[in-house]
């Protein structure tokens, strides 16, 4: 579909989940596309990290596609990009710190002489093609968060990114009622915006109300290392974690490569200039106990992360019973498992654990329903379309939308092609969208036939089967049998045997039919398995001509 004398809108991403956020606008025959990010993978996916959203959509139109704006530089945002970024050809526009973060990461992947990146400073302009972006700084857990009024022939759009209200805010000073209201003032056609906490009956809460809660839970840790856990792009915690080590009196060591991208990159870009000199791993061990204060990623389970290695030992860093960890952040929905085991580990260490439940140890960066609601009253928009979040998410913001007086609300979800103007809001068609598994240094579809392979090879186990036959068809020597991940323990010599007799048996009846063969050996080892086990496991044949 090409846009013509209209506004479209299409959500590929980030519309009935939470993460993966990536949207599109359309007018006039060409497309803006707002953030690239990426999502963490569940179980369901075996040795898969990350996943990225499928752009087909996009990429089959795109000589229609001008350019892609950046909201903030988290990943759900920025994390695609190092892998998509280059194939659609397009300039990247974001503000000073967001530009950094993106940089690092194109380094990274070796593809920075082939992305335009360009800086756009906060509260600027750009205008691309018919689309005009104003980047409205916004309060959230990350400097340069930012709204973007898009204005386009149809009438103007803001779209929220992810954002909240703070009055003490501790990095960047975000948009005034006022400037909201003057945005108001000019007339809104659509609010897009973000929806992850529209359950919330109270608002979100101010970073400096942390500082309080971090202070006495630090503070009170006497003759105790310290541990705290928290988003790497938090930079708005590092600050207030920052200032807290140094009223305890406490040197700061940093556990993580995100966590020294951020603080090199926030430094640069005028942030955390009076964080505290960091100290090494070594000095950090030397140290009085109650004389240090760690700040280490990996608070949503992360395997690879260093409180991960951190409680199993595998780290530099070290903590004994007595110690205390402080979880600065709200567990992501899905991680629960992978969090609860890490701190099921310390627990069994002896190390004692402050999470948000316990204490004021964390404040979300999204906006609750009286942040939402006062958000209405500035800019007065005609339609509020939901976005960022579950499809539980989308309705409720709906609902509480029209609850405080906006007269038109649209939920749509991932693939939804919407009319936003002229006219009522209305869907229109549907574009392909999905999701890319990355795996290693390779992209795979989500669910294509390598991620299928590898859910039947957890599920079921493997057999290998080699098998030497004459020209006659006739056996030479023993079947060979190799057995992976099928439940046989104890047993697993006479289940052998028996699958080497069935092995036999196939070549003795089939041997003559060697395009036959193969087949007959699999389904007669595989029927074994199952009497043996209740499983059907993956079995491969190999017939070796003599």
């Amino acid at each position: 579909m090409t846009p013509k004398k209209e506004l479209l809108f299409v959500a590929l991403g980030g519309s009935g989940e939470i993460g993966m956020n990536v949207n599109l606008y359309g007018t006039a025959g060409k497309w803006l596309m707002i953030d690239c990010g990426v999502t963490f993978a569940d179980p369901a996916y075996p040795g898969i990290d990350v996943m990225l959203p499928d752009l087909q959509f996009i990429e089959e139109r795109g000589d229609q596609l001008l350019g892609i704006v950046i909201t903030h530089g988290h990943e759900d945002h920025i994390g695609a990009l190092p892998y998509l970024a280059a194939d659609l050809g397009v300039p990247i526009y974001a503000t000073p710190f967001t530009a950094g973060l993106i940089r690092g990461k194109l380094d990274e992947e070796g593809i920075a002489d082939r992305v335009k990146l360009k800086i756009v400073h906060l509260g600027g302009n750009v205008n691309v093609g018919p689309f005009g972006v104003k980047f409205v700084p916004m309060a959230h857990s990350i400097p340069e968060s930012t709204s973007l009024v898009i204005s386009t022939p149809h009438g103007n759009v803001f779209h929220s990114g992810d954002w909240k209200l703070d009055a003490q805010p501790m990095v960047a000073t975000p948009a005034t009622p006022e400037e909201l209201t003057a945005i108001g003032d000019e007339g809104i056609l659509a609010l897009v915006c973000d929806s992850t906490n529209v359950f919330n009956t109270e608002a979100s809460g101010s970073e400096a109300d942390v500082r309080k809660g971090l202070f006495k839970q630090i503070s009170s840790a006497q003759g105790r290392r310290v541990m705290v856990t928290s988003f790497a792009s938090n930079a708005a915690r590092l600050h207030t974690l920052g200032e807290v080590a140094r009223d305890t009196n406490r040197k700061v060591c940093v556990a993580g490569r995100s966590l020294d991208r951020i603080l090199k990159v926030a430094k640069a870009t005028g942030y955390l200039k009076d964080f505290p000199q960091t100290v090494d791993f070594d000095t950090a061990m030397r140290l009085p106990r109650d004389q240090v204060l760690i700040i280490a990623t990996g608070g949503q389970g992360e395997q690879r992360a260093a409180l991960a290695r951190i409680a199993n030992r595998e780290h530099q860093l070290s903590l004994e019973a007595g110690d205390r960890v402080i979880f600065s952040s709200k567990q992501i929905p899905g991680n629960e498992v992978a969090i609860g085991r890490i701190q099921n580990q310390l627990a069994a260490a002896g190390i004692e654990m402050i999470t948000d439940r316990q204490a004021h140890v964390h404040v979300s960066g999204h906006p609750g329903r009286p942040e939402l609601a006062k958000l209405y009253g500035w800019l007065r928009p005609k339609v509020l379309m939901p976005v960022h979040g579950e499809m539980r998410h989308l309705m409720e913001h709906a609902r509480f939308g029209l609850s405080q007086g906006i007269k038109q609300t649209l939920v749509q979800t991932n693939g939804d092609i919407v009319r936003l103007a002229p006219g009522n809001p209305v869907k229109v068609g549907n574009a392909v969208v999905g999701r890319l598994a990355l795996d290693g240094d390779v992209i795979l579809p989500a669910d294509g036939t390598t991620i299928n392979e590898r859910r039947k090879l957890a599920a079921y186990g493997h057999m290998s089967v080699a098998v030497a036959v004459d020209r006659r068809g006739q056996l030479i020597g023993e079947p060979q049998i190799r057995v992976q991940g099928v439940p046989v323990e104890e047993d697993r010599e006479p289940f052998l045997e028996e699958a080497v007799d069935a092995a036999v048996e196939a070549v003795a009846s089939k041997g003559r039919e060697r395009s036959k063969l193969p087949e007959a050996i699999r389904l007669a080892v595989r029927r074994v398995a199952t009497r043996w086990t209740g499983k059907k496991p993956v079995v491969d044949v190999l017939i070796i001509p003599a």
